[in-house]
């Protein structure tokens, strides 16, 4: 990439190279979510469906907890030798690992190695996309001009509610058109090796990447530990807010990720209409993102952010409850679609901002960082988190609380962060 080309529009190709990876994340994850009671009724004995339930939601968690490793050893190779192999890296790894998953057998055939196996392939597949998000958001914003930027980083986040509604409506196809036998026994299989697809595609599409490290932003090429560390202290501030503001984005996500599996352990809901229930959430999470993004480049990052999110805050009581009081399809449908638009505007805004605002010469490694960070603390434990507050205090609506204290927190965060669209700056 250089400096001439930045004026352009970024090419669809290179959209769909940069977000290929994360979508795959959010896929698998979509899929988990689905099949997770069929999962843990696979890889997990216990002797209730609640513990089967918790122990392979446990089981997807592992894989956040090496994620902060890949952000820093990745994130570190993206900012210094680039972007393009660490995402090609990255992309490897998060491919074979969803294959590889579909392929372990069963405890009742291998006993105690399914869930090892099980387990070793979520670290593995954590570690690569620790610096996912970081690689590839750099990426977008240093590929895109200026006037651009929101929208095209808003594709990132897009990317996850297309994989995610991708990922639910893959399962409501198999619940729709497999017997409850097969759906338990193998549907969730045929669903991972569908998303193992995406590994050759993708891997074309990154290949041809440009490379964008090496561009008229870049800070002196004398890179030096102490060079690194000084930027960010300076930029200490940021991070932090920064940190707040994705793990309570983390605990929205996750949330609606698990609809699938509170429709239909809490709720009681058919299958057919719990899945559809992600499948809408993850459309409106793409369009909302997506409207944000270019949102935030017409009227800058900061309103995007802030209102839409009070919105959603005074929201998501009143739909939880119209949810859990009617289990109407109407209810459960257009509750979630409601609440994931609202919920889905100020990433537009946010995640350009925060990429915006860090030193071009540690945005690889500390977005890396931050993100892998605070989804491995709240990304593991939010729905296990909630399936336990549901059992312990028998209240339905616990999910509701946990969204509203999160977004109350976000709320104050978005609002310490300053404007930094280039259009608003220099008006």
């Amino acid at each position: 990439m250089t400096e001439t080309t930045q004026g352009l529009a970024l090419p669809r190709r290179h959209i769909a190279a940069a977000t290929i990876g994360n979508a795959l994340d959010f896929y698998d994850f979509a899929i988990y979510a689905t099949f997770a009671i069929q999962i843990g009724n696979a890889f997990f004995p216990a002797a209730n469906p609640y513990q089967r339930l918790m122990l392979s939601l446990f089981g997807y968690g592992v894989g956040f907890v090496t994620r902060p490793v890949g952000g820093w050893f990745i994130g570190r190779y993206a900012d210094r030798v680039g972007r393009k192999g660490a995402m090609v890296f990255t992309l490897t790894l998060t491919g074979l690992a969803v294959m590889a998953l579909a392929l372990v057998p069963t405890y009742a055939r291998i006993g105690i190695w399914a869930p090892v196996l099980v387990l070793a392939i979520r670290l593995v597949q954590g570690f690569a996309l620790g610096a996912e998000v970081g690689s590839a958001s750099s990426f977008l914003l240093e590929a895109s001009a200026p006037k651009d930027r929101g929208l095209s980083v808003a594709w990132q986040g897009a990317s996850q509610g297309i994989a995610g509604a991708l990922g639910a409506a893959v399962g409501y196809f198999l619940a729709l058109y497999l017997s409850p036998a097969d759906f338990d026994a193998y549907g969730w299989r045929v669903a991972f090796l569908l998303g193992g697809l995406a590994l050759p595609f993708g891997l074309v599409l990154r290949m041809a990447l440009p490379e964008t490290l090496n561009t008229v932003e870049m800070r002196p090429a004398a890179s030096t530990a102490p060079a690194s560390f000084g930027l960010v202290l300076a930029s200490w501030r940021i991070i932090l807010i920064g940190a707040i503001v994705f793990s309570t984005r983390t605990v929205g996500t996750y949330v609606f990720s698990y609809i699938t599996t509170y429709a239909q352990s809490t709720l009681h809901m058919a299958v057919s209409v719990s899945v559809a229930a992600s499948v809408v959430s993850g459309g409106c999470v793409a369009i909302g993102v997506l409207i944000g993004g270019v949102l935030s480049d017409r009227i800058g990052r900061r309103p995007v952010m802030l209102w839409p999110n009070l919105v959603f805050l005074l929201a998501t009581y009143p739909a939880f409850y119209w949810i859990v009081a009617t289990r109407s399809t109407l209810a459960l449908w257009l509750g979630v679609a409601v609440l994931s638009l609202l919920n889905a505007i100020p990433a537009g805004g946010f995640y350009t901002a925060f990429t915006e605002s860090l030193p071009k010469h540690i945005r690889g490694t500390t977005l890396s960082l931050t993100y892998a960070i605070t989804i491995a603390i709240f990304g593991a434990t939010t729905q296990p988190a909630v399936t336990w507050l549901i059992q312990t205090t028998g209240n339905k609506l616990s999910p509701a609380w946990y969204l509203i204290v999160a977004t109350a927190l976000s709320q104050f965060a978005m609002m310490a962060i300053p404007e930094s669209a280039p259009a608003k700056r220099l008006t």
